[in-house]
């Protein structure tokens, strides 16, 4: 079934509640985004980051579904400037002696040219940058891509701390419109910085969602409402994160679970048991 969910963003941007995620994928970037969007997937996550990323195969793969008849238009497609902490010293995709501001026009011109666009629906801070001050000047350099039309809109990525993601929207001129973090009980689910973005509009996006969440996929609760919505346990959580207002990204290399991923969209779980899952985080 193709993906027909979807959230407006504060930016006005059209995101879709499931995002296929690209990392780890390398060499089989192409194929995997391909198979994605034929199953119905209209988000794609990636990063300038070649370290983790292949992000001139997301490029390949747009190219191909045009031919295909699936117009760059149609899809959600995001990526990330990734500071230089967060790269391989090796590949890294940009000067890393210029200053930041600097890197991220060329971490974002290489995007450009991977992904074969001109734009992307988001353009993604990796991860905070410290001094606060450091952290400011590329969220400048950002806003300075969004602003000329080169990003839609703008987000960060790995921000657990709710006093920086404060400051960060208090004093940027384009407020992040996307949160993008690891969903796991270390960090207490983000759950005082997930109420916030909600309070802001913010979207939170989740990331490791099954993987870190073992012990969550194999409780009772989960496999009795499996057992009820003849869906697995993946899918009962998937539906859980959409109901409290969670868009995750699914990273499956399995062609019968992308399908089976985008049947979240088939039924409704009831505010009981959306409850008695979110007693357990």
């Amino acid at each position: 079934m193709q993906q027909r969910d979807d959230v407006m963003t504060t930016a006005g941007v059209r995101m879709p509640r499931l995002i296929y995620g690209t990392a780890w994928k390398q060499a089989r970037t192409a194929e995997l985004v391909i198979k994605a969007v034929q199953a119905g997937f209209r988000g794609i996550d990636t990063a300038c980051q070649p370290k983790h990323y292949h992000e001139a195969g997301v490029g390949d793969a747009l190219a191909a579904l045009r031919e295909q008849g699936i117009q760059r238009e149609e899809l959600y497609v995001q990526t990330k400037f990734t500071p230089v902490a967060g790269q391989n010293p090796d590949t890294i995709p940009y000067d890393k002696e210029a200053p930041p501001a600097e890197q991220v026009e060329q971490s974002f011109a290489a995007s450009q040219k991977n992904l074969r666009s001109d734009y992307v629906d988001a353009l993604v801070l990796h991860t905070p940058l410290f001094p606060f001050s450091h952290l400011l000047s590329v969220w400048r350099a950002m806003e300075k891509i969004q602003k000329s039309g080169g990003a839609r809109q703008l987000g960060i990525s790995n921000c657990y701390d709710l006093a920086v993601l404060k400051r960060l929207y208090s004093e940027a001129g384009v407020k992040p419109a996307v949160v993008q973090n690891r969903f796991y009980d270390e960090t207490g689910y983000d759950a005082e910085l997930r109420r916030w973005c909600g309070e802001q509009g913010i979207v939170y996006q989740s990331f490791w969602s099954l993987t870190a969440n073992p012990h969550l996929l194999g409780s009772g609760v989960l496999f009795t409402l499996a057992r009820k919505y003849r869906k697995s346990e993946a899918q009962i959580f998937y539906a859980f994160l959409n109901a409290i207002g969670i868009v995750p990204l699914d990273g499956t290399t399995s062609a019968q679970h992308m399908a089976e991923d985008l049947e979240i969209f088939s039924f409704e779980l009831a505010p009981d048991e959306v409850r008695s899952i979110e007693a357990m985080l």
